[in-house]
């Protein structure tokens, strides 16, 4: 029987035979969620820890075992961003914040869950690259959602320069260090001994931006990689990528990027919307090219994680429900046939020994509601699926989906037989 360095049973953790994840000594395949505020909720300061205790047990009585976490946020001062950061100041930490994490894992291995942990964020949401680049002196962050002229293009120009700043990239080493190195306050375990982690991520949608970007960008991928993997060598290591949208729309750059053996397995992410596939005003037209775009970019991306020889997930995957509506009494026989195409799909991969291995939607939002018509979040208003930067409710699976939840169950109760 193989040890960890604490003398744990390797077999308990999650780990990679081939294309397929093995736990427990056996396949693991999984329709999982996105649960990116479960460590805020589990902060006895700014969460709520019963909430979370309610949702966890709804997700695991529906057997969904595998969430995608967000590690905290940093800064946490705009409006539109998480403000309750773990790192409210670069190398300084808010205690509050890493003890919902804690609390969370606690809770999670007590129901035999699993977590896919990321360590930053592309995006603006929750500080991420672009705090890092304004606390080393590149100016504030152009947020898209406060001004006009803060245009997407303006904020990824931004973000961009990451890759190239040398004390951004040292701060977030530090910062991946410290979570990494981590002993939980709850079940005394270091974080590298605990299996309820199946996987480190590096970021959150890490983009590549430019054709010009993509040396510093891989760059800077392999030495993270190599960096937690120095740290860990019990759980995996993965990037977080969208797939080829964020490789410069170039399947193979996504597959060059990928091509670290420390990177565990691949990922893709797949938005219909953003990606203007699909659109609310005309569900019936558009419902199919969405679809059909979004069958084509998973087979994409199952042939590179083939080459490859590394599983791959769809680790993110959205739609709204009838008219866009927030409110969980709304209709949403659309997002029933697209979430079907990925878990009909999984099905397949798994029957057929292909790459694909997991699928979590995006995402659960248990509890959470909007308190206001527009879907704003206002500090202090409960979390759901949403970020802050998008109208709550807009992606959020809540519990009282039993449609979809027993749907959901019926497949994950399948793919484990």
């Amino acid at each position: 029987m193989l040890l960890s360095s604490s003398g744990f049973s390797q077999t308990r953790f999650v780990s990679v035979k081939g294309t397929e994840f093995i736990r427990n000594g056996k396949p693991y395949h999984y329709i999982g969620a996105n649960y990116w505020y479960g460590a805020l909720l589990g902060s006895k300061k700014y969460g709520d820890r019963e909430r979370l205790k309610r949702e966890l047990d709804v997700m695991k009585s529906n057997r969904i075992d595998n969430l995608r976490i967000m590690v905290g946020a940093d800064g946490g001062k705009y409006d539109y961003t998480v403000p309750y950061a773990m790192q409210p100041k670069q190398g300084k930490y808010d205690e509050e914040t890493f003890d919902g994490l804690d609390f969370l894992l606690s809770e999670m291995g007590k129901r035999d869950m699993v977590a896919v942990l990321y360590l930053t964020n592309n995006w603006e949401w929750s500080g991420g690259m672009a705090q890092y680049l304004e606390w080393n002196g590149k100016g504030d962050i152009p947020n898209p959602n406060i001004r006009p002229e803060n245009t997407w293009q303006v904020f990824m120009d931004y973000v961009s320069k990451f890759h190239s700043c040398e004390p951004c990239k040292t701060a977030l080493d530090a910062h991946i260090k410290k979570v990494i190195r981590r002993t939980n306050s709850y079940t005394k375990k270091k974080y590298i001994d605990d299996p309820a982690i199946m996987a480190w991520q590096v970021a959150n949608e890490p983009r590549i931006f430019t054709v010009e970007n993509e040396a510093a960008f891989t760059d800077w991928l392999n030495k993270t990689v190599d960096l937690i993997d120095s740290l860990d060598k019990n759980h995996l290591i993965c990037t977080g990528s969208e797939g080829s949208a964020g490789s410069n729309a170039n399947i193979d750059t996504f597959e060059k990027t990928h091509k670290n053996s420390k990177i565990d397995y691949l990922t893709m992410h797949i938005w219909p919307k953003n990606w203007q596939w699909y659109d609310h005003k005309d569900e019936i037209g558009t419902l199919p090219v969405a679809i059909e775009k979004a069958s084509a970019y998973i087979e994409n991306h199952v042939a590179v994680a083939e080459r490859l020889k590394k599983p791959i997930v769809v680790e993110e995957f959205g739609l709204p429900r009838k008219d866009e509506s927030l409110l969980p009494e709304s209709s949403y026989d659309s997002r029933i046939a697209f979430y079907t195409l990925f878990f009909d799909r999984l099905s397949k991969s798994v029957a057929s020994k292909e790459a694909l291995a997991g699928v979590n939607f995006w995402g659960f939002g248990g509890e959470g509601i909007a308190r206001n018509d527009k879907g704003k979040w206002n500090t202090g208003d409960p979390f759901t699926a949403d970020p802050p930067q998008e109208p709550q409710g807009l992606n959020t699976v809540f519990s009282s989906d039993k449609k979809l939840l027993s749907i959901i169950k019926n497949y994950n109760s399948r793919l484990r037989k």
